[in-house]
Formats: structure tokens, C-alpha cells, sequence
């Protein structure tokens, strides 16, 4: 491809840049979602609230767990990168794997078919509006990432300042507005397994602030500021999401999040009538565009480590001088992407597929990128200079648990989405049996 050079990843990225994709991936398509869902299964509205306040506290472990691995070895590879030089090629050849089939394009496919289910409400196309919405979505940005990361960073900050503004409205209009009390909640009994599942969904909600792992071989003096730039994201993205679901039990109440499957819209309505609930649909739409944008950023970097450690797969692995992107990677990844929105849309369950295609096979690497940790500490010699992890050894095993725990939730609850996520992912099983020869 012309101007596609051998290059390698500049390091142009500030940590402000860092903290906005963070913000920008995580806060999408989960808050406008999900809180129904973890309403079902709260007993009252303590346990609500602190169900979100305990999957906050785990996402901040994750974060500064994952602090500590970017920092000591920034790689454009992230994930990738850390399984191996952790567990050897063979097991991240299968995270690979499972990141290009699975993680990577069924998450950028589940942003894409939010954005258009809210986007053919507002802009009505007919019965395949939201496939085509998605389809164009995830067309328009791989190519805008095509052009180069300047482009692509500069489109995330501009969406997400726009949307980070539109959630503040909505937050300061519920408190602001009058509206009347929302009935009193009906108390239910939850057991251990739904509240399991009811972290499989906030965790979900919290999710995407791996990613900035992808971006620690571009990040400016990473040692130092990987950390910093990782928790101040996930720092912000736990305060809004917090002040959203205080406002939805404010003007709903909690059974009226549990009734509602648009919960954002709902509330809106109650407050400002049906051109509240159209403004919201504008602002799901904004934010569901920048975790597209930042997932398409990211998982690019995948492809390309894949393809610079594979020598069958070169191709990929290359580093396009001008604009500083892997276009070839994300040309693949946007061809995977819309071949998963195509099958979303002929079979009419879109998000709802792509979530449980992905859950297990996430968690289940995610398990092993926390115990890499105690790996990579047990082989330093003392002189290593970078962030680590407070309360170590302790606050790597909470991580873990926590992984185990969603893992054993997302197998048991998901169903048929989640059993064909793990097929996929056994069926790259034979390449822990191929021998990787390394690009030079």
C-alpha cells in the first residue's frame, strides 16, 4: 500500500490525550443501558447504589493494576504484549485471536448498534435504520483513523467535550426541573447469583478503560505518567456515571428504572417532555460515536502487533509514516467489524448478541493479564524504575477474584451469545501449536 513503511508508533500522545480516550471509549453506550438492568436486580436503592459505588472500586483496582504493566512496559500491543512476555507467544497469539474474531470487532459492532437504534429514533430510516447507521458509523471512522491518529484524537476530543457537557445538562436539568416524587420502590429479594450478574452488567457499563494499555507505546514518558493519565479517566467516568444514576433515581424512582429500557429517554421525558427524550436520543448518539472511536483506535493497535510478530500476517504489522496509524490493521478490523454489523442486523439482535458473544472470552483474558502482575514482579531485579501497585500483593488478587467472579457470571447467565463467543475462541486453539517466528 503506498506510504505503508515499516515505521514504529511515535510517541505523540499526551496524558491528557489518554484520559479523554479513556473517557471517551467508557462513557457510551453502558449508562443509557444498563441501569435497568442492575435495577432488577437491586433490592432497594442502598443496594443500587452501592453496587455502583462496589464496581467502581474494581474498576479502580483494574486501572492500577494496569498502571503498573503499561508503565513497566509500554507496547502499542498492550494486552497482547504483556500475555507475551508473560505466558510466551503461543497464549497471546490466542488472545490475539480472540481480540480480532471476537472482543475487538463484536464490542466496536455493540457501540455501532446502539448509536443506530438511537439515531433511527431521532432520524427515522425505516426497519434496517440502525443497521445502516451502523454500517456508515463504523465505515466513516475507521476512515477518518485511516487518515492518521491526529485526525482520530482530534475527532474524540471534540465528541466527547460535546458530550461530556450533554450529560451535565441532563444531570443539573433532573435536579433543576420540577417533576413529582416517584413512587417508592418495591423492595426484592436478589440472590448472590443475580447480584453477580448485576456486576456483569455495571462492570460492563464501567468497561473499555483496558484500552488505554493500546495506547502506552504512543503515550509520552509512559513510566511516569501511564498511571496518571489511566485512573484520572477511569476517575472521571465513575463520577458522571454516578451523577446519571442519581439523577434517574431522583426523577424515576428505582422501579421506574426498572421499568423503563430507555432509561435516559424516560427520565428526560418526565423532565422536559418529548424534546427531552429527543435531545437524549442526540446525546446517546454522540457519546455511543466517541466509544466507537476510541474502540477503532485501539483495536487497530491489535492487529498490528499481531501482524509485527507473525510473519505470515507482515502485512498488518506495519506502521503507515504518514498520519502515524497501522492503516492495514484498520482496514481488517473495519472489514470484520461490518461483516459482524451485517450478521447483527439480518438476524435483528445486534447489541444484545455482540454482548453476550464477548463476555466470557474478555473476562477469561482479563483474568490473566491481572495474575501477569505477581509474573512480571517475580522477575524484576530491583533497579526497575515505574509506577506500581499500591497494596501489593493484595490488590492484584482482588482484581483477580473479581475477573473470576464476572467470568463465572457472563458463563452462566449469557447463554447462547456467550457459548458461540467461546467457540470461536476454541477454535483458534491450534495456534498454541504454531511455532512464531517473530517479524524483523
Amino acid at each position: 500500500m503506498p506510504g505503508t513503511v515499516r515505521a514504529a508508533p511515535r510517541a505523540g500522545l499526551t496524558p491528557t490525550d489518554v484520559t479523554i480516550m479513556v473517557v471517551g471509549i467508557v462513557l457510551g453506550i453502558g449508562i443509557f443501558k444498563t441501569p435497568s438492568l442492575v435495577a432488577q436486580y437491586s433490592s432497594d436503592e442502598t443496594v443500587f447504589v452501592l453496587l455502583w459505588l462496589l464496581g467502581g472500586l474494581i474498576t479502580v483496582i483494574g486501572s492500577v493494576c494496569y498502571a503498573e504493566l503499561g508503565s513497566a512496559r509500554p507496547d502499542s500491543g498492550g494486552e497482547y504484549a504483556f500475555l507475551r512476555e508473560a505466558y510466551g507467544p503461543r497464549v497471546a497469539l490466542l488472545f490475539a485471536w480472540a481480540r480480532c474474531t471476537v472482543i475487538q470487532p463484536g464490542a466496536i459492532a455493540g457501540a455501532a448498534f446502539v448509536m443506530g437504534d438511537y439515531a433511527n429514533v431521532v432520524w427515522p430510516l425505516g426497519t434496517y435504520g440502525p443497521g445502516v447507521y451502523a454500517l456508515a458509523s463504523v465505515t466513516v471512522f475507521t476512515l477518518v483513523n485511516y487518515v492518521g491518529t491526529t485526525p482520530g484524537k482530534l475527532t474524540q476530543k471534540v465528541v466527547e467535550v460535546i458530550t461530556v457537557l450533554s450529560m451535565l445538562g441532563i444531570f443539573i436539568a433532573a435536579f433543576v426541573a420540577t417533576v413529582p416524587a416517584p413512587r417508592e420502590g418495591t423492595p426484592h429479594d436478589v440472590s448472590l447469583g443475580s447480584t453477580g450478574l448485576a456486576m456483569m452488567f455495571i462492570l460492563l457499563t464501567y468497561g473499555g478503560w483496558n484500552e488505554a494499555a493500546y495506547l502506552s507505546g504512543e503515550l509520552e514518558d509512559a513510566r511516569r505518567t501511564m498511571a496518571r493519565a489511566l485512573v484520572m479517566g477511569v476517575v472521571v467516568v465513575i463520577g458522571v456515571s454516578l451523577a446519571i444514576n442519581f439523577a434517574y433515581l431522583h426523577v424515576l424512582g428505582l422501579d421506574g428504572i426498572r421499568d423503563s429500557n430507555a432509561v435516559g429517554s424516560a427520565m428526560m421525558r418526565v423532565v422536559a417532555g418529548d424534546t427531552g427524550a429527543t435531545i437524549t436520543g442526540v446525546v446517546v448518539v454522540l457519546s455511543t460515536l466517541t466509544t466507537l472511536n476510541g474502540l477503532i483506535i485501539t483495536g487497530s493497535r491489535s492487529y498490528y502487533a499481531l501482524g509485527r510478530d507473525v510473519a505470515a500476517l507482515r502485512s498488518i504489522g506495519t506502521w503507515k509514516e504518514h498520519g502515524s496509524t497501522p492503516a492495514n490493521a484498520l482496514v481488517l478490523q473495519g472489514a470484520v467489524s461490518a461483516a459482524l454489523v451485517v450478521f447483527g442486523a439480518a438476524t435483528r439482535v445486534g447489541f444484545q448478541s455482540m454482548v453476550a458473544y464477548t463476555s466470557p472470552v474478555f473476562w477469561f483474558f482479563m483474568l490473566l493479564v491481572s495474575l501477569s502482575v505477581y509474573i512480571f514482579r517475580r522477575r524484576e531485579t530491583g533497579g526497575e524504575s515505574h509506577y506500581r501497585v499500591p497494596l501489593y500483593p493484595v490488590t492484584p488478587a482482588l482484581f483477580a477474584l473479581s475477573c473470576l467472579w464476572v467470568l463465572w457470571s457472563s458463563l452462566f447467565y449469557a447463554g447462547w451469545g456467550a457459548i458461540i463467543g467461546v467457540a470461536v475462541l476454541l477454535a483458534g486453539t491450534p495456534l498454541l501449536f504454531l511455532d512464531p517466528a517473530r517479524s524483523s
